[in-house]
């Protein structure tokens, strides 16, 4: 049997000391992300909208439809939500994500690069990264709309790392 010296110990408390540091000055979300598993990569898809689980929120509801990477994206967000009548979902804001909305009913005002624009069914939005962008519903009923969202390859990475920083 071996028996440790008191160099050995000393190097053993030491690099413990350095990782358990080095482990609290990283914090634990971004420890998470560091050894968290990646998210598979999603192929071809077909997704049935009277399969969409629907979720009720206090403006509507609202269907996930995926949230994942794809083999050229970071991640492909889709998701549709359903205004009640007068409603908006948030207050306006800006995100780095890039986002197509289109109109599957009702009528809506969308906040676009400053302006409120009234558009009906069949229409489409465009919301460039970083501008400030919001939705409303002001027609009579429900106004309903699909939500494609993505993040470039290195986004998601940017976005953690900015997270990090301001903490």
């Amino acid at each position: 049997m071996i028996t440790p010296t008191r160099r050995d110990l000393a190097v053993a408390a030491l690099t413990a000391f350095v990782c358990l540091g080095l482990f609290g000055f990283i914090g634990q979300d971004r420890l998470a992300a560091i050894v968290s598993t990646p998210k598979p990569v999603m192929g071809s898809a077909a997704f049935d909208w009277e399969k969409l689980v629907v979720k009720k929120t206090k403006t509507g509801e609202s269907r996930s439809i995926c949230r994942a990477p794809t083999a050229t994206l970071d991640e492909l967000e889709m998701h549709v939500t359903t205004l009640d009548k007068g409603q908006m979902p948030h207050p306006a804001h800006q995100h780095a994500d890039e986002e197509l909305l289109i109109i599957k009913e009702g009528n809506v005002e969308a906040l676009v690069a400053g302006d409120w624009v009234k558009l009906g069914p069949g229409s489409v939005i465009f919301q460039a990264a970083n501008i400030e962008h919001a939705i409303r519903n002001v027609g009579e009923g429900r106004a309903t709309y699909h939500v494609i969202k993505w993040n470039s390859p290195g986004m998601l990475a940017k976005r953690e790392a900015a997270k990090a920083a301001a903490k």
